[in-house]
């Protein structure tokens, strides 16, 4: 795609012209292996490197772009963003906001955990569904969910191929079951190695660690704990005029440290899905 000749008769600053050329070419995926250094686009738009670095300064300031001294200017991936105060799906999320949702499902299998029992309300020896899988937005791993739920309601979702659907779309399906309520609590954590192999984050890059209570009325349905990508993901809360917040109750506790070294990372809504 030829560089925008500038109209320099216009009463459009320079600099506005070359952002908007820029921002076309970055949502056509022009710059995927790398952002045309300063140098080279004062040449291609002829103008004054200032003129220049205003445009590019604008893109980083809106996180498009990315400059690491030694290594140049690069495109940052798109995040995901979410709204809080729902009972959200990510797999709905995504997929509305234009990207490709997929899961790597780690383990699917009975289990017992005490810990997990009591955040379900369960005697600690009963059996739980546990289901990890590793999310996947674009080909591209964000986030690690960990699910744990009661075995006597939910034993049909072992049926379940989680490559291509959502958690809460099968228990509906296959169980009955649709989760109206709950909580959800997010943290900055430090992920343990295991899980940022998994993830793909370089050591002390920091990430968001998730967990969720789901119910459907009184019934606890999935205890949920998990680490999100922070360079991909991120939460927004939406109010307009004349609305007064509703108060949210925090959980008491943080149940499960989400860069606790689990076994399983060792070895290796609205309501309608997850």
């Amino acid at each position: 795609m030829p560089f925008t000749r500038l109209n320099r008769r216009s009463g459009e600053p320079l600099w506005v012209q070359i952002l908007a050329d820029l921002e076309t070419r970055l949502k056509m995926g022009e710059f995927e292996e790398r952002f045309p250094s300063d140098v080279e686009l004062t040449n291609r738009y002829n103008v004054s490197r200032q003129t220049v670095r205003e445009a590019v300064r604008r893109l980083q300031q809106d996180g498009r772009l990315e400059r690491s001294r030694g290594r140049g200017t690069f495109v940052r991936p798109r995040s995901l963003e979410q709204t809080l105060g729902t009972i959200y799906s990510l797999y709905r999320s995504a997929e509305e906001q234009g990207f490709v949702q997929e899961s790597v499902v780690r383990f699917l299998e009975e289990r017992t955990d005490p810990e997990a029992a009591e955040a379900l309300g369960c005697p600690p020896s009963e059996p739980l569904v546990y289901l990890e899988r590793l999310r996947l937005i674009d080909g591209s791993p964000v986030v690690l969910d960990c699910s744990w739920l009661p075995k006597k309601i939910a034993e049909p979702v072992f049926e379940a191929d989680f490559h291509r659907t959502a958690l809460y779309i099968e228990l509906e399906r296959r169980c009955g079951i649709k989760p109206d309520s709950g909580w959800e609590h997010v943290r900055p954590v430090m992920p343990t190695a295991a899980q940022r192999e998994l993830l793909g984050l370089r050591p002390r890059v920091p990430a968001y660690g998730i967990e969720r209570l789901a119910c459907q009325g009184d019934l606890r349905v999935e205890w949920r704990h998990g680490v999100i990508r922070a360079d991909r993901f991120s939460f927004v809360t939406r109010w307009s005029g004349g609305r007064v917040a509703a108060s949210f109750e925090a959980p008491v506790r943080w149940a499960v440290d989400a860069a606790r070294p689990e076994e399983a990372f060792a070895a290796g809504a609205e309501a309608s899905g997850s």
